[in-house]
């Protein structure tokens, strides 16, 4: 059989917002024609504040801030647009005064990220906030928080990552009388004392807040927005010179992603694909090293299930030994494939009167295995097509075209029946402009598993790359499914889990 290789031009996905209305970038939409669904549409957003007394001062002047208009940084630019203000924009109001405000003391906060033991320090700075989250939420039920906001001061950016050091001036002495080597031992072979082996678990946690944070919130169900109080109020950090502390975006830039990002994870629906493939369901393949276990060498398989409705599901596979020995990839035996798909086709009976998915894509950075192909097709139901797509990033594959102009974005060129290479970033007529600095790099396109049609595949692609509500941008690089595996990952594995995680919502994760 012969295949002649050639180029091809895919149309803008078109997407869909209020009043079943259709455009091409998210902003034009929601300006004219505002979201698709709204949590509370015409009343208020109900937000929950964690922060000590001056992070409620600037979370209030920013919402203040985002509830009036704010000029582009440029005129009459098509990469700048104006941001009109929350309620104009989303329909709904988001008050100054949050629905609830838990304070968090201040000189206990900073006690705690100074603990020389960053297992400890981190594990107490995020109790701190958690905790408190979690008493409200058990306490305080008839009256439900649509999203939390943890706003954290600079120094817990600063102090709670996994590479952060206290300078041992500043170091304060740990609560725990142990270490992590004998925290390690007790994890392997449990003493006598329940409070030594409870001291011991703090060391499975990640070294990281945000995700510590978000991943112990999980079993709570409850959406959280960590944001640092110089993003509500840079004008209020400067610089020995005068300059800003950090390089933010321009203001309406910054309030139009920040707007987007809480109005999704406060449950409303900004968009969703105008190009509608009913029965179609979209799955990546999420691994990460699991490091909340003391087993060496685990890592935990996860699921994002996403459909052309824009709605996002993550699922918790099995943690094992899944990294091979021979190219560094992770591949799951067939019988944990067959568990993690099985997740996934009864959340889309359920969400779908019982009818199975008519086509199923399971997209992945690894080309899938003959065990995992198998697991795979014997969980589906005989009338789903199943087809695995191997995506990623190819940095030695260039195109180039004459004139000032850099290559559109949507061209691609489909290599093989089942090989194709589309360039998700390139020149964009609505904005004028290519956002980048050099010559774009395609996504590389791969049926490995299963049978279907190579463009439909990059048109469903480049389709969902418009799926990213954590910003309001034009289109990301990425299609959503694997946009955010990383970021998923690394929740589902910054706190052990002692008992089953059910499927959750994706805004729980992002």
């Amino acid at each position: 059989m012969s295949f002649d290789p050639t180029l091809i031009e895919i149309a803008e996905p078109e997407l869909l917002f209020g009043y079943g209305q259709r455009m091409e970038h998210p902003k034009d939409g929601l300006l004219l024609y505002g979201p698709l669904e709204s949590p509370r549409s015409g009343g208020n957003l109900r937000i929950g504040v964690v922060s000590t007394k001056e992070g409620l001062e600037r979370y209030s002047r920013c919402v203040a801030k985002l509830a009036k208009p704010i000029p582009p940084a440029r005129a009459d630019d098509p990469n700048h647009t104006l941001f009109p203000g929350f309620q104009a924009v989303f329909g709904v109001e988001w008050p100054a005064k949050p629905a609830a405000w838990i304070e968090i003391d201040k000189v206990e906060l900073e006690r705690a990220i100074l603990i020389g033991d960053r297992h400890q320090a981190i594990h107490k700075a995020v109790s701190l906030y958690s905790d408190a989250i979690a008493d409200h939420i058990r306490q305080d039920s008839e009256s439900p928080v649509d999203l939390w906001m943890a706003v954290v001061p600079e120094d817990v950016h600063k102090h709670c990552r996994p590479q952060s050091k206290i300078d041992k001036d500043k170091r304060g002495s740990s609560e725990v009388l142990m270490d992590k080597a004998a925290a390690t031992r007790l994890l392997r072979e449990p003493g006598l004392f329940e409070e030594d082996n409870k001291s011991a678990e703090i060391y499975l946690y990640e070294l990281d807040f945000h995700n510590q944070l978000k991943a112990r919130l999980l079993e709570h169900k409850a959406a959280v927005q960590v944001v640092r109080e110089t993003t509500l109020t840079p004008e209020d950090f400067k610089k020995e010179n005068g300059m800003p502390l950090r390089g933010l975006q321009d203001p309406a830039t910054l309030a139009w992603n920040l707007a987007n990002t809480c109005f999704f994870k406060a449950g409303g629906k900004p968009w969703q694909l105008g190009g509608s493939r009913p029965g179609v369901c979209y799955v990546g393949i999420v691994f990460k090293k699991d490091f909340s276990t003391h087993e060496a060498g685990n890592a935990c398989c996860g699921a994002q299930m996403f459909l052309d409705s824009g709605d996002g599901v993550v699922f918790r596979g099995a943690v094992g030994p899944w990294l091979t020995s021979t190219d560094h990839d992770f591949h799951l035996p067939k019988e944990k494939a067959k568990a993690l798909m099985a997740l996934v086709v009864d959340a889309y009976r359920k969400n779908h009167g019982g009818a199975a998915p008519r086509e199923l894509f399971i997209h992945g950075k690894t080309r899938f295995s003959a065990e995992e192909w198998d697991g795979f097709k014997e969980t589906v139901p005989p009338e789903t097509n199943v087809v695995c797509v191997r995506i990623r990033e190819d940095s030695g594959m260039k195109l180039y075209r004459h004139g000032t102009m850099n290559i559109p974005r949507g061209l691609g060129w489909v290599k093989s029946p089942w090989m194709a290479y589309l360039w998700t970033k390139g020149f964009v007529p609505r904005l004028q402009t290519y956002a980048g600095r050099e010559v774009p790099n395609p996504l590389s396109i791969e049926v490995c598993r299963g049978e279907a049609d190579i463009k439909q595949v990059m048109a469903d692609v480049l389709a969902l790359t418009k799926l990213n509500y954590n910003a309001c941008i034009f289109g990301d690089g990425v299609p959503v499914t694997l946009r955010f595996a990383d970021a998923v990952g690394e929740i589902l594995t910054a706190a052990p889990r002692k008992g089953e995680l059910p499927p959750l919502p994706f805004r729980y994760y992002i």
